[in-house]
């Protein structure tokens, strides 16, 4: 039997029984779409997850510590070969050799300092943090009420929410107006003259010494003017920047050369009057190029972290997810392989004399048996087409539901279903499938139906 002829028999026995074979097909279109919708929200909220944690910029970089840091950081770390015993200074020299590294974007310290905030001549202690230039980009800004910094040395702020409400009960009543940063600025001393050192010098110890060659704090003011107010902690936490409420640009956070707390360690540990950074922060191209720079910045002499493990274990979390929701939504078009078994089988008992007819004009048990798969793969394909319609509808419908109820709160909008390419296919498929599975026995039982018995029913 041609397929032609196979296509035309086939839509004229469905069309005969339009309401039964309707009805079949509509419960494959639930059974899809409720597969569809659950897998739709699975992959949306993975996407969403993604893109906020990329946005925030923790993926692509390697957070960076002294060796003498090692608890903080990676605690069965050990020194590279060659790199010695000593731990290696986290100086500006070494700053500018990571930045020469391949694919590493930018490379910029953790400045974070506690301060007097001046408003309305009132004092208000916070903890002032430096913003890079990369950051203008990043998740945490989203939404915020406005603007990013003009410039990288820009005299501007950005408040946090709760800081602000700590100055003034309507907190976008600031935005334009100044504050008075005052902080403790960090000046190296002079180095030791190369004369003798007076008699009772000579019995201090090394570290005695060492402390009298270290920096002076001289206090300062600083006039900035805000320009925008920020609903949540930009990257607070490990590597980020920590729980500043008074942001300002990462450029002029260095020009202002404060006093830290990683300061008074430096000297305690008998360093110079030379600045050395408590942590560096090394800004690569890609999250697929951070291995390769956190090896080499590790085989300099310092310890590294990034975020990579999370990564992974939040993929395979996702993944389970995933074949859960999936597995709960094939329950529905299992139950609706029912239906196709069921209308088959009818359409055996109806079709008897149908079915005779075409085995005594030569018809093999082959081609009856093409002949009831090809009407269950049409069901398929016709309830998988609208099932992944349904399904996305569904989908959609959920996403505006929920934006409905995040802006009665005051909440940004999500998109939290998504429905890519390789699902509707996907959908469509496993649907044909599990109808030319519930066609199976129905194909085989009317292919060996007797021709002398079928054209004897009535």
């Amino acid at each position: 039997m041609k397929i032609r002829d196979l296509t035309e028999l086939a839509g004229r026995n469905l069309r005969e029984a339009l309401l039964r074979n309707s009805l079949t097909t509509m419960g494959i279109a639930v059974g899809v779409a409720s597969l569809v919708a659950m897998l739709s929200l699975g992959v949306g909220l993975q996407e969403l997850a993604s893109k906020r944690l990329s946005s925030s910029g923790l993926f692509d970089a390697v957070f960076v510590a002294p060796r003498m840091n090692d608890r903080g950081f990676e605690r069965d770390q050990r020194p590279s070969p060659g790199s010695g015993d000593h731990s290696r200074p986290l100086d500006q020299a070494a700053r500018e050799q990571m930045a020469k590294l391949p694919n590493v974007v930018e490379v910029y310290p953790e400045i974070r300092f506690s301060t007097d905030i001046l408003y309305a001549g009132n004092p208000y202690m916070s903890m002032v943090a430096g913003i890079p230039e990369s950051a203008r980009n990043g998740g945490a800004f989203d939404g915020m009420k406005g603007a990013f910094f003009s410039g990288p040395n820009a005299d501007e702020t950005i408040l946090q929410i709760d800081f602000a409400k700590r100055l003034a009960d309507n907190p976008d009543s600031l935005i334009g107006k100044e504050i008075v940063l005052r902080y403790a600025e960090r000046q190296t001393l002079p180095a030791q003259s190369s004369a003798d050192p007076p008699p009772d010098a000579k019995t201090k110890s090394a570290a005695d010494s060492n402390l009298s060659s270290g920096f002076s704090v001289i206090p300062r003011q600083k006039k900035l003017r805000i320009i925008g107010i920020v609903e949540t902690e930009p990257a607070a936490g490990f590597g980020g920047f920590g729980r500043g409420r008074v942001l300002i640009p990462e450029e002029l956070a260095e020009k202002l050369s404060a006093a830290q707390s990683n300061d008074l360690r430096d000297i305690l540990r008998g360093s110079s009057g030379a600045h050395n950074f408590a942590s560096l922060t090394a800004r690569v191209k890609a999250a697929s190029d951070v291995k390769a720079a956190e090896d080499a910045i590790k085989a300099m002499g310092f310890s590294t972290f990034s975020l990579l493990d999370a990564t992974k274990n939040l993929r395979l979390v996702f993944a389970v997810f995933d074949l859960l929701l999936g597995i709960f939504g094939s329950l529905a078009l299992v139950v609706a392989s029912l239906g196709i078994i069921n209308t088959l089988v009818m359409a055996i008992l109806e079709r008897r004399r149908e079915i005779g007819v075409l085995k005594a004009l030569g018809a093999s048990d082959r081609d009856v048996r093409k002949l009831f798969f090809a009407e269950a793969g049409a069901m398929g394909l016709l309830g998988g087409m609208l099932g992944v319609l349904i399904g996305w509808l569904l989908g959609q419908g959920i996403t505006f539901g929920t934006n409905v109820y995040l802006q009665r709160r005051d909440l940004p909008a999500i998109q939290i279903s998504s429905v890519p390419w390789w699902m509707i296919v996907g959908a469509i498929s496993f649907s044909i499938a599990v109808s030319l599975a519930a066609g199976l026995y129905p194909a085989s039982r009317a292919a060996r139906l007797n021709p002398v018995e079928a054209l004897r029913y009535e």
